[in-house]
């Protein structure tokens, strides 16, 4: 057993790091809540900055390792351009991010559903058929409202953030 292992064997963390996790998503929970467009575009303008840094530092790696510089290379340039258009084009960025992310959902929630209806039908059970249906609606109504359920879904993750919060500072307040 190392040092950075518990007697359970998982690594011990700091429970101060827990608690500033805490605090900072209790913190995003807040803002989602209660200013859920200023904060969405922050969050984006973020992601936008670390695809950018994250595709210079794939294209740097190139010369350090080349072990799949093609793919590196691919891999840095689609960061390197996909960050410069968020940052660059910040509103309809904040707009388009979201919406994509819920269209994949909705493809995911639609492709699962077929899935899970032809397993009902070749014997999974009723119980598996009922759950493709729905999964399979609800893909359909998300493709249906990409944007409505990109900005409605802010309040989803504000409630989980501030949530998740509030639970890993109490948890920290234990570790110590």
């Amino acid at each position: 057993m190392t040092q950075n292992q518990s007697r359970s064997g998982s690594p011990n963390i700091p429970w101060w790091l827990v608690l500033l996790e805490g605090i900072f998503a209790v913190i995003v929970g807040i803002s989602l809540l209660v200013a859920p467009e200023m904060t969405l575009a922050i969050i984006v303008q973020i992601l936008g900055l670390y695809w950018l840094i994250g595709g210079i530092l794939a294209i740097i790696s190139i010369f350090v390792d080349r072990d799949g510089w093609g793919l590196k290379l691919a891999a840095g340039i689609l960061g390197v351009v996909a960050g410069i258009i968020v940052i660059q084009h910040p509103l309809w960025s904040t707009i388009i991010i979201p919406s994509l992310v819920v269209i994949l959902i909705a493809i995911g929630g639609i492709l699962i559903g077929i899935i899970d209806v032809v397993r009902a039908i070749k014997g999974a059970g009723l119980g598996t058929g009922i759950l493709g249906i729905i999964s399979f609606l609800l893909g359909v109504i998300l493709l249906l409202n990409p944007v409505e359920a990109a900005f409605s879904s802010t309040l989803a993750l504000g409630i989980v953030a501030l949530a998740g919060g509030m639970i890993a500072i109490v948890m920290a307040f234990r570790l110590r």
